[in-house]
């Protein structure tokens, strides 16, 4: 079996530049490495601007916003838009829209709370009780999937646009989450159900786990490269050159090695760590003291590795780990699944799709209740990591989640969208937003420079769409 057809068997390829024939051999998206581009400028930008504007030199370009501390808490951060970021591809690629992911996001989250805070922890099984976490996770997925699936009816049975639909969700959702919440704020949430949020030292796996799973994504790449090379050969498709399999392998781990690297450069706040010190009876040796005679190991907001200080390093949180996972489950079934490939049949030609068989209205409610389900894991994420629930939880949320589809890629015409290109779309609108208000810009100013970023990112999608065609 031959590689990728060569220029010398194809004339057509003869004149073909070496940066189109990177892309052709490594069959890498342009606007994915694009994105990546945009990301960095950004992150460089305000890492510049926040060490002008603030005289913090502790980061990479001299500001604040290229450290651990900052890169982990982003990526924390990004875990919810993210997940629901996922869902909406698909949505979209099939020609719908949700706009009631902010407002579900809030009910799902007090309608949890309320059954865990007053119900399980108080009437039924008492404080502590270790399945309130179980049934509150399981409760939180199911009555999102519930939502969804009933918006997902409406729409295709019902006959009524998505778009109607989910604007009427929008606002009766949060008229619900409001009155079961009585206009109060849920909480606390359930001592293991709080691990979700990634705010606490049992939500991080460490620098030793941490490694270790990165080991293994590496190996899991190099393995997926070989098993793919091998399915080519097997179905006759035209192959890769090897230098490019070796390419994607080697940059794929770095990335994965070189993310691994800054989660576990992050130290514990040196409250938790006296926190933990005292609850299991740890002697913090001594380090630098404050003003009270305290020893502490932090200098000038960043923590320092004291003469015989007391450090531990976080690792992964578990909403990060959880956003890979949902990215990773969603990727094999947009793309390795019957299911995925009636998704995109149908975005692309619902009539044809229709004509060939597929049952576009069943579609339509699975991939709605889809939708809703990762709404529920979002607002586990949500409200877990605030330790509280209201019904303001998932405010603009919707905007976001459309905003990351769209940035990465997916186009509002349907057929086209991936899931990565979503998650990387929601990791820039995070970084804008962060970077905002690290800057301290004004709350107006930052819904502004969003509202840019996402009417720019669709009139650059129908460029390259009139480019393509």
């Amino acid at each position: 079996m031959s590689n990728v057809t060569s220029s010398s068997q194809n004339p057509a390829l003869q004149n073909e530049g070496p940066v189109k024939r990177f892309f052709r051999a490594t069959e890498i998206d342009p606007r994915v490495l694009g994105m990546i581009a945009a990301l960095l400028l950004i992150w460089c930008a305000f890492d510049i601007a926040s060490g002008i504007l603030r005289g913090n030199f502790g980061g990479l370009l001299g500001g604040s916003f290229l450290t651990p501390r900052n890169l982990w808490t982003l990526l924390v951060q990004t875990s919810s838009i993210a997940i629901m970021s996922t869902g909406m591809v698909l949505l979209i690629v099939m020609r719908q829209i949700d706009l009631s992911v902010g407002s579900m996001l809030s009910l799902v989250a007090v309608a949890g709370a309320v059954l865990q805070v007053f119900k399980l922890g108080h009437d039924w099984l008492g404080v502590g009780h270790p399945l309130i976490w179980i049934i509150a996770v399981v409760f939180c997925i199911a009555l999102g999937a519930a939502v969804g699936a009933f918006n997902g009816w409406l729409t295709a049975y019902a006959k009524i646009p998505a778009f109607i639909v989910t604007l009427g969700g929008l606002l009766g959702y949060s008229g619900l989450a409001f009155w079961l919440a009585k206009g109060e704020t849920v909480a606390p949430m359930d001592k293991t159900y709080e691990v979700f949020g990634g705010g606490i030292p049992a939500s991080w796996i460490g620098p030793f786990w941490s490694w270790l799973l990165a080991l293994v994504v590496c190996a899991a790449i190099v393995f997926a490269l070989i098993n793919g090379r091998r399915q080519r050969t097997r179905f006759n498709f035209p192959l890769r050159p090897v230098w490019a399999e070796v390419f994607l392998g080697v940059l794929g781990s770095a990335v994965v090695l070189g993310t691994t690297a800054v989660m576990n450069s992050y130290p514990w706040p040196f409250k938790l760590i006296q926190n933990y010190a005292e609850a299991n009876g740890v002697t913090i040796p001594p380090g630098i003291e404050d003003k009270d005679g305290n020893a502490i190991c932090m200098a000038a907001d960043k923590v320092v590795r004291c003469a015989d200080g007391l450090i531990y390093y976080t690792g992964y949180s578990l909403p990060v780990l959880i956003a890979l996972a949902v990215g990773l489950f969603m990727t094999f079934i947009s793309t390795r699944t019957t299911f995925g490939r009636y998704v995109y049949a149908i975005g692309g030609n619902p009539e044809a799709a229709e004509l060939a068989g597929v049952n576009t209205n069943w579609m339509i409610v699975k991939v709605f209740a889809l939708m809703g389900a990762l709404v529920g894991v979002s607002s586990i994420v949500s409200s877990a990591r605030l330790n509280a629930a209201t019904n303001a939880l998932g405010l603009f949320n919707e905007l976001y989640v459309i905003a990351a589809a769209v940035i990465g890629g997916t186009s509002l015409a349907g057929g086209v969208g991936t899931i990565y290109g979503a998650m990387l779309g929601a990791l820039t609108m995070q970084s804008i937003i962060s970077g905002m208000s690290l800057l301290n810009l004004p709350a107006a100013f930052q819904n502004i420079v969003v509202a840019v970023v996402l009417v720019l990112a669709v009139y650059l999608d129908q460029l390259y769409s009139r480019r393509v065609k």
